[in-house]
């Protein structure tokens, strides 16, 4: 039996014999439980979509969608550490591909356990980091929105439609607004100011109107 604190994997690759070499080396140590095997992009985006794994292991080359666009996917549905399996050695090439993909490590095929271990931690490290990032600029966010926001009650004058700022003066009201908010304004007439304010005008724009 399983330990409880053991990390739940699933392995993307379309090669079989890969795969079952790659479950061979989970088999050394019962930290690792692999819980699914998907053979192309569709298939892994769906099984993290309804398995939720710790983490993913993942093949760049696939077919119907490769490793990197699975990879974006999935962080866009269903956001997961992810390792990507590569025979390409190019480092710049794949690190700019993790980068753009949100994918946490990489591995050149064939890994041993001692380089999945390290993979996967790096990846699950830098997918904690990049949830707290998203989670302090979505706060940034709701911030910046409140203080933008108008709240309390605010002393207008029943005639001139003036506010009282804070210092006790008073205000037009677009110049309030536009001082303590995002807002912005533009200047136009309502139909019945333009009756009353430009009558010969108004009446030209439109002659059928009933005064």
């Amino acid at each position: 039996m399983l330990p409880s604190k053991a990390i739940t994997v699933l392995i993307a690759e379309d090669d079989y014999l890969i795969s079952e070499e790659i479950k061979r080396v989970f088999m050394q140590s019962d930290r690792y439980e692999v819980i699914g095997e998907a053979y192309d992009g569709h298939q892994a985006l769906a099984m993290t979509v309804a398995m939720k794994p710790d983490v993913v292991l993942m093949d760049i080359e696939m077919p119907e969608m490769d490793g990197l666009e699975a990879a974006r996917q999935i962080q866009l549905y269903c956001p997961t550490p992810i390792v990507v399996l590569t025979a390409h050695e190019s480092r710049q090439l794949v690190n700019k591909a993790c980068l753009q993909t949100g994918i946490g490590a990489y591995l050149t095929k064939p890994p041993n356990f001692a380089e999945i271990d390290r993979a996967i931690a790096i990846a699950r490290a830098r997918h904690r980091d990049l949830i707290s990032l998203r989670s302090t600029k979505e706060e940034l966010e709701m911030r910046v929105n409140e203080i933008h926001a108008l709240h309390g009650v605010l002393p207008i004058c029943s005639f001139c439609k003036c506010i009282r700022n804070a210092e006790g003066e008073w205000e037009q009201i677009e110049t309030y607004i536009h001082n303590h908010s995002a807002a912005k304004f533009s200047h136009s007439f309502c139909p019945r100011c333009a009756e009353k304010h430009y009558p010969d005008e108004y009446k030209a724009i439109f002659p059928d109107k009933e005064p």
